[in-house]
């Protein structure tokens, strides 16, 4: 993860408007940034870190959720003008099959939605069960599509004892293939306490880090040549 305080001028510039929510400002810049060939994946980081600003200010009430979920449009919109470019880049890569939901209880949805956009990108397939999804129905999908990965999202606190029944009912499968899918959790309210607290095997707080947790994850998983 780079220094942001340490980042260029024109690194930093895009972290502002996404963080100022200046919509139209950012996807000039990102426009201007590809024209430049800059690295697609740097900007992506530069679009992560202002949108951790925007929940750091949605935290401190300056923004209402309106503005948590402008910065998701933004993010959607530029991931939009780049998708092209990183599948090309990653065309070819054995990736995997995800799992993703947010748990019941919780009907937030844009650090998953965020998530599941750049996994898409990098050449994962998604499945996204939504939001509000009861531990059964994670149960139910995983078995009909064993996917290599199992994501659970929450923001709220109290979605965690949801993330802790879900991660128990997969556990306990009968199915041995599904007992033993790594677990990811998401969400800004997570920590390594917590994360022991719900059983999951790894958590993130952003999108970004969660795409190359996946990667690092499938990795160790493949049978050594």
């Amino acid at each position: 993860m780079p220094v942001f305080s340490n980042l260029p001028e024109y690194r930093t510039d895009l972290i502002h408007k996404i963080t100022d929510l200046r919509e139209q400002e950012v996807l000039a810049l990102v426009h201007t940034r590809l024209a430049a060939n800059d690295d697609p994946l740097n900007i992506v980081e530069d679009c992560q870190e202002g949108l951790r600003q925007v929940g750091e200010r949605y935290e401190r009430r300056e923004y209402y959720l309106s503005g948590l979920i402008m910065a998701g449009e933004i993010f959607r919109e530029v991931m939009e003008l780049l998708s092209p470019i990183i599948e090309i880049k990653f065309t070819g890569q054995e990736t995997g099959t995800i799992l993703l939901g947010t748990v019941a209880g919780d009907i937030h949805d844009i650090g998953k939605n965020n998530l599941s956009l750049l996994l898409t990108s990098y050449g994962f397939t998604v499945y996204d069960l939504g939001v509000d999804v009861p531990p059964q129905e994670f149960l139910n999908k995983a078995i009909h599509l064993k996917p290599d990965l199992i994501g659970l999202s929450g923001l709220i606190t109290s979605s965690f004892d949801s993330m802790r029944e879900t991660v128990r009912l997969l556990r306990e499968s009968d199915n041995p293939q599904v007992a033993a899918t790594p677990i990811i959790l998401g969400g800004n309210q997570l920590n390594e306490q917590v994360c022991q607290y719900i059983g999951g095997d790894a958590w993130v707080t952003d999108a970004m880090t969660g795409v190359r947790l996946c990667q690092s994850l499938l990795a160790d998983r493949k049978p050594s040549a």
